[in-house]
């Protein structure tokens, strides 16, 4: 990549970091809104479903509408309406008003996610490994939210909220120079057309196997500390550290799942790495003893190496709706994943919470047997391996 790219992609990946913050913030602050608010579990699980469902079911449609216009002043106007939400909710005197400037939150998140994967895509410039560092850039901010959360309103009380705005400043700011970096047009013109067709059954196979990723990924994350501390006999210490090593892959996973893909092709690294996780999470819920810890994390890797060839992959099966693809592929195949989460729960409740984690060792497979004849996309300027090919590819021409 060019150093004018390279700038892009770094600006776009630390404003993503300050975006994501607010997708973990909104969790991080129901203890406080429970011991300061006496919020009940359930009203406290609203807050949490008012940002977090409506952010990835709205942001398909932002998707259509950057397909249709140039709007790269989403960016840093995203950014701030998702910092804003969140830094009103400890100062609103009832939970009617919580829960309005969380949805605006949670609309803010998903305005920014279509055009942000966009222009990430045209700073790429065809680098699977520049789209990895975008998107570890949401991993890392999404794991910053608790202890930011922490700083801030463990110190100060609630009332001390408008102080998280600085996340949604600071990316503002980053996004409006990334915008300038990679030169891009003004918004308020028409996109032009792009090249290629559409192919609208390979994007949906992808996205119902992104889709099993995503419960297995929430189901994990809901559940696996206190799995954790069961299968082990430890103590809260235990669990934490579990869920810290299914977290902690992102960083490695991501950027790992880019730079497999520019060498080995995206199909053939997606299709391991669904493998991969069945086989890990058959280890976490079979396998006792502190051996646990190492299939937390081989489970970390493989729900996470594909995670920006998700996105690719989608934008490039649907080359002419590029933001519909994104805000499918980051936004509405994870809410399917978080309305999953109470299906599992029930399911521990019903059984044992071992049998609710061992019905997730499917999902991966039928994950990957969605995968299978998929085809690489044909994109124009890009060479592309034959299906089924796990040998090397030719890398991404440079700008």
């Amino acid at each position: 990549m060019s150093e004018k790219r390279h700038r892009a992609i770094t600006l776009l990946s630390l404003g993503h970091a300050c975006v994501d913050v607010y997708q973990g913030a909104v969790a991080a602050l129901v203890p406080y809104f429970v011991a300061e608010r006496a919020y009940s579990y359930a009203a406290a699980s609203g807050v949490v479903l008012a940002a977090s469902l409506l952010s990835s079911v709205v942001q398909p449609l932002f998707g259509a509408l950057t397909d249709r216009w140039a709007m790269p002043w989403l960016l840093p106007l995203s950014a701030l309406t998702g910092g804003i939400g969140v830094a009103l909710s400890g100062v609103t005197d009832s939970y009617a008003l919580t829960l309005a400037v969380v949805a605006v939150s949670g609309i803010g998140v998903a305005a920014y996610h279509p055009e942000a994967a966009r222009a990430a895509r045209d700073a790429a410039h065809g680098s699977h490994t520049a789209m990895g560092w975008f998107s570890l850039g949401g991993n890392v901010g999404f794991a910053l939210a608790p202890p930011l959360v922490a700083v801030v309103v463990a110190t100060g009380g609630l009332g001390a909220s408008p102080l998280l705005v600085v996340p949604a400043v600071v990316g503002a700011a980053l996004c409006a120079a990334a915008v300038r970096s990679a030169g891009r047009r003004d918004g308020g013109g028409g996109r032009g057309v792009s090249v290629g067709s559409d192919d609208w059954a390979s994007f949906l196979r992808l996205s119902g196997a992104i889709v099993c990723r995503s419960i297995v990924f929430v189901g994990l994350s809901a559940f696996v500390s206190l799995y954790v501390r069961q299968r082990t006999g430890g103590a809260d210490v235990a669990g934490t550290v579990a869920l810290c090593v299914l977290y902690a892959g992102g960083a490695v996973g991501t950027v790992a799942g880019g730079r497999l893909a520019d060498r080995y092709g995206r199909l053939a690294v997606v299709r391991h790495a669904y493998v991969l996780t069945v086989l890990a999470v058959a280890g976490v819920v079979l396998v006792p003893g502190q051996a646990v810890y190492l299939f937390v994390a081989l489970t970390s890797a493989g729900l996470y190496v594909p995670f920006s060839l998700h996105v690719t992959l989608g934008q490039d099966y649907l080359p002419r709706r590029v933001g519909t693809a994104s805000g499918v592929t980051l936004g509405l195949t994870v809410s399917v994943g978080g309305l999953a989460a109470p299906v599992i729960g029930a399911l521990a409740d019903a059984a044992s919470l071992r049998t609710a984690l061992a019905t997730l060792i499917v999902l991966p497979a039928l994950g990957r047997l969605l995968l299978c004849g998929l085809r690489e996309p044909e994109v124009p300027g890009r060479a592309a391996p034959a299906s089924g090919s796990s040998g090397r590819r030719p890398r991404a021409a440079s700008a």
